[in-house]
């Protein structure tokens, strides 16, 4: 079955281009696109795709609030943000307002497939700077001690590569372990830090 992918963009030929790439491509679906949060809030929470690809710079409802509010309405439906933005506040208050995945709209469309894909399997995909800057923002707050003993030494090497923004796939082709093996470590990782996301388990590893 096809990954339903909804656009939510007010530039309409970057919304038609993204359209045009998500419709060729094997797999996925474009079921909507939306120029304003407030007809994608109108329509989503009934559409309920899978993915929402997501501007922050929207007007009237911005793209943050856009994310908080369908949340609300369509939990299971997994936003990644799609922006010219990189700043720190701005990659946090998405993410808090909870969205899956964080990506620059310079990002090449093989790139942006895979991110979809990968976010439907459980992953957050954010670039490798994007990751960079989450990194060194947990680091900088002084955040408390949280163990992660409880993690074997693979566990701490795939957690470790989650935290330096790497797919599946690359970690994969790091460690010399299958796709698959890659998945079963991150759903242990998971389940014994008792978190649900990537930026979560990160954080977490960053505390330890």
């Amino acid at each position: 079955m096809a990954i339903t992918v909804s656009i939510v963009e007010d530039n309409d030929q970057l919304r038609s281009t993204l359209a045009r790439v998500i419709g060729r491509a094997q797999g996925l679906q474009c079921v909507s696109q939306y120029a304003s949060g407030e007809a994608a809030l109108e329509a989503l929470p009934k559409e309920r795709p899978n993915v929402v690809l997501m501007d922050i710079n929207l007007p009237g409802i911005n793209g943050v609030e856009c994310v908080r509010r369908l949340k609300q309405l369509a939990p299971d439906t997994q936003v990644v943000m799609l922006t010219v933005y990189e700043d720190t506040e701005n990659i946090f208050n998405a993410l808090a307002a909870g969205a899956t995945g964080y990506l620059l709209k310079r990002t090449r469309c093989e790139e942006l497939l895979a991110a979809i894909q990968d976010v439907i399997r459980g992953g957050s995909p954010m670039t490798t700077h994007i990751a960079r800057k989450v990194v060194q923002s947990f680091q900088k707050s002084g955040a408390s001690h949280q163990p992660t003993e409880s993690l074997s030494a693979r566990e701490q090497e795939v957690l470790d590569c989650l935290s330096q923004g790497f797919l599946y796939k690359e970690i994969a082709e790091k460690l010399g372990i299958s796709y698959e093996t890659v998945h079963t470590y991150i759903r242990r990782i998971y389940e014994k830090l008792q978190v649900r996301t990537r930026t979560e388990a990160v954080a977490k590893f960053l505390r330890r």
